[in-house]
């Protein structure tokens, strides 16, 4: 049995260990050691490499990136800035068609800026913006899925931890990742707006319980009106964070770390500001950065590991030849590979898909003459779908865990989100062939 044949296998054997249940982090290293070992007929080798990995594997300052950044989001979401954002956007939007879902997506992409988490935009605008649109007459499942769809932006406009580790796993420029992010995540919010406004003329019927109904005057009236004085309370600090820390990254006056700790230090100015730190919170917060940020670390650790084993068995350059010998072209490895990354989103979660993907998919790219922070953006917003698919869907069922409404079921949530899933393909399909939208800004 070839090298090749071994490291074929040991691919559908992760692929097989993570689907049924057994964490990601173990499932690499598993099969790297066992790939190693088997390959090289060296079990001595296989430990080596276990412990070079280990020891050299985050050993960088860059990596200080992944806590700073994780400590800011959690200081930002205790400081009720999510709620704040939404009625903001709520109180400017209320009078437009569809407004309630278009502040949704507005708030959404202001919170992204400074969590980086799909997730905790999911669970916090669930509480937030669900019930305010069904009080106007939206449909639970638009209502839901509106949350669940926009979410996905966390995992785009920087910060965001996918795009730290695909730069950590492609072995390119973090910084260079969260400038590219910038241009497609805004892409994407406009065209989650530019949907939501047309349907709520076009398609009302699916978006308000009544068909044909749209907001009326007095519905936006009985939204609580914000002066000038609260809306820069609720607004201007947070408007100043991502101001701070997207300004000093584009700008280059920041690296990536340093951005992360001005970062953290300004949001938690902004918490202890509104009285949101106690005693207690400051150590749940520094417990769930703890928890999140060695998680994160442990799974590049078996990242770095399970890609040595990738070169070992010489998987990417054996399937790099397969592609040219194929004669399918650059844009045809792109489309095959996109396809993949959407199949693998409907049972994978993000993380596991770029942690299996990207040291197969990287160099092949490369070689091919793709642009790695443009193929970077292309694999995150793939896999961002896989977030709204069946039937894993994280986001939709983390938005039905938090709605915990027995009268909203999930299918109707992910129906919510078919739009927004359109949407998606149509912004992954435009950024694959201009790769100028993510490169424009570097």
């Amino acid at each position: 049995m070839t090298a090749l044949t071994v490291g074929a296998l040991l691919i559908a054997a992760l692929v097989l260990l993570v689907l049924i249940g057994m964490e990601i982090a173990v499932a690499l290293f598993a099969v790297a050691f066992a790939g190693v070992w088997i390959i090289r007929d060296n079990f001595d080798l296989a430990m080596r490499l276990l412990s070079i990995t280990a020891y050299n594997g985050i050993a960088d300052y860059l990596f200080a990136t992944i806590p700073l950044f994780v400590l800011m989001g959690l200081l930002v979401s205790i400081s009720n800035v999510g709620r704040d954002t939404f009625e903001v956007a709520e109180q400017l939007l209320r009078r437009l068609a569809g407004g309630l879902g278009v502040a949704t997506v507005a708030a959404n992409t202001v919170f992204a800026a400074v969590t980086g988490v799909s997730i905790a935009s999911a669970a916090v605008f669930t509480r937030v913006a669900v019930p305010e649109m069904r009080r106007h007459g939206y449909r639970a499942g638009f209502a839901a899925g509106t949350v669940a769809g926009s979410s996905v932006l966390g995992m785009l406009i920087p910060p965001s931890l996918l795009l730290i580790i695909y730069g950590v796993l492609a072995e390119v420029s973090i910084g260079q990742m969260f400038v590219a992010g910038v241009i497609p995540g805004l892409i994407l919010a406009f065209g989650f707006v530019t949907m939501i406004v047309l349907m709520a003329r076009l398609r009302p019927g699916f978006v308000f319980d009544q068909a044909g109904r749209a907001e009326s005057a007095p519905a936006a009236a009985d939204i609580p009106a914000l002066g000038t004085r609260e809306i820069a309370v609720k607004l201007v600090p947070i408007l100043l964070l991502v101001a701070l820390v997207l300004g000093g990254l584009y700008s280059g006056f920041f690296t990536p770390t340093e951005a992360g700790g001005v970062g953290a230090f300004g949001a938690f100015l902004i918490a202890l500001a509104r009285r949101k730190l106690d005693r207690n919170r400051i150590w749940e917060v520094l417990r769930q950065t703890g928890t999140v940020s060695v998680a994160i670390l442990i799974l590049l650790i078996a990242a770095g590991f399970y890609s040595r084993m990738l070169s070992v068995a010489g998987i990417p350059n054996a399937i790099g030849d397969l592609v040219r010998m194929g004669g399918i072209g650059p844009y045809g490895f792109l489309l095959l590979y996109a396809v993949l990354l959407l199949l693998l989103g409907m049972i994978l979660d993000s993380s596991s898909i770029l942690l299996i993907m990207v040291p197969i998919a990287a160099p092949i790219a490369q070689s091919m003459g793709f642009d790695l922070i443009h193929f970077g953006i292309v694999t995150v917003i793939a896999v961002e779908i896989g977030l709204l698919t069946p039937p894993f869907g994280i986001s939709v069922f983390t938005v039905h865990n938090t709605l915990a409404d027995r009268n909203v079921g999930v299918e109707q949530v992910f129906l919510g989100t078919a739009p927004f899933i359109l949407v998606m393909l149509a912004a992954l399909l435009a950024i694959a062939l201009f790769p100028a939208l993510t490169l424009a800004l570097l």
